[in-house]
């Protein structure tokens, strides 16, 4: 039977990118069921909301789907219609995964770190006053009063919540993923020496939560020295586990030691629930010009081909993508050694992963 999957083209370039993405996909063998919902700038002209409850309930019907990027439109109530998306839909963990492939422009070889972002809480919680709103001002009281702080009156706040619950379960979600794929290390990125009850909550708990699996490495990091690091040793770290923003950060970080945005993956998961996307945006000036590179979002397909537990179309279908990047001849212009080489289209990278698929030959085991 084929897999069901909510489809998003998202908008800006995402609609190019994700046609590329459906075609690679339906190129391995794997048969899918698409359900196409539309988010963002588009479901905003059409249903007068940039999140339309139906795509959230196919999304919760189909517990999955494959999310081109999406452009958040200007004055519609929603800071970002991804972070409402991933809290609706309760799916608290990022996966970024970050690895170098040959032909890509980069100062590193070897290089293949996961990141886990919790995806829920910190300062993306969404919880903030205006500067000089009643709520702000009684705050500011609150603040001086208990703590004896003085805060200038013209300061804004945006409220940082940490809780051992969300914590623990992706922490735990960290060192399950390190079993299940063979990972031999989890670090936890944290600024406990500063913030104690906050960060200090991620902390305590990371090493609680690092007893229960003593096969796995474990150590904690203070977030600022992992950045330093990273830019100098980056084949030291395996799976980097950490709260929203930070993660964030450093996943974009990780991506520019691989070679930039072009090629990193994503998924954003719960416990039933996963939505598969690249990590980069909708990039809306260059949208219909047939242009950008759909290998991240190609890549993302991999990711969700492994969830499904379909490993050996999964397996192929990054060999495909990995040969066209060492060959360098049919890659779009971001990933071009030589930048007075003519660049490839999008639809034309799809066709040269799709020639390589076709090469492999072989057939997929049984779906489930």
């Amino acid at each position: 039977m084929p897999y069901k999957v909510t489809l998003i083209p998202g908008d800006g370039t995402g609609p190019e990118i994700t046609k590329a993405t459906k075609r690679v996909l339906e190129a391995t063998g794997i048969e899918f069921e698409w359900d196409t919902g539309i988010v963002g700038q588009n479901a905003q002209d059409k249903f007068g909301t940039p999140l339309p409850e139906s795509v959230l309930k196919s999304i919760k019907k189909n517990k999955l789907a494959l999310k081109g990027p999406v452009t958040t439109p200007f004055g519609t109530g929603f800071r970002s219609v991804n972070v409402a998306l991933r809290q609706g839909l309760d799916l608290y963990a990022c996966l970024r995964p970050c690895k170098t492939y040959s032909g890509v422009p980069t100062p590193f070889d070897n290089v293949d770190i996961v990141v886990v972002r919790e995806n829920t809480e910190d300062l993306y919680s969404g919880i903030e006053f205006a500067k000089g709103s009643p709520e702000a001002i009684e705050l500011m009281e609150l603040i001086s009063k208990t703590t004896e702080t003085k805060i200038k009156q013209d300061s804004g706040f945006s409220i940082k919540i940490i809780s051992e619950t969300g914590s623990r379960r992706i922490i735990k979600f960290a060192f399950e993923y390190a079993r299940a794929n063979n990972r031999k290390k989890v670090s936890a990125a944290h600024k406990a020496n500063i913030l104690k009850f906050s960060d200090g909550i991620f902390l305590a708990t990371a090493r609680k939560v690092a007893k229960e699996y003593p096969d796995i490495e474990f150590e904690d990091i203070v977030v600022d020295a992992l950045c330093m690091r990273l830019t100098r040793n980056p084949q030291q770290y395996d799976i980097i586990v950490l709260p929203n923003l930070y993660g964030d950060i450093v996943s974009d970080l990780c991506a520019g030691l691989v070679g930039g945005l072009g090629i990193a993956p994503g998924a954003n998961m719960g416990d039933n629930i996963a939505v598969f996307e690249p990590t980069h945006g909708s990039a809306p000036r260059y949208a219909g010009q047939n242009k950008v590179n759909p290998m991240a979002m190609m890549l993302s397909a991999v990711m969700m081909l492994r969830h499904l537990n379909e490993i050996e179309a999964a397996d192929r279908l990054e060999k495909a993508i990995a040969d066209v990047i060492a060959e360098g001849k049919h890659v779009t212009y971001d990933l071009k050694l030589d930048r007075n080489q003519p660049a490839a289209t999008t639809s034309q990278v799809a066709d040269a992963v799709i020639d390589k698929l076709k090469k492999q030959g072989g057939k997929n085991e049984k779906q489930g």
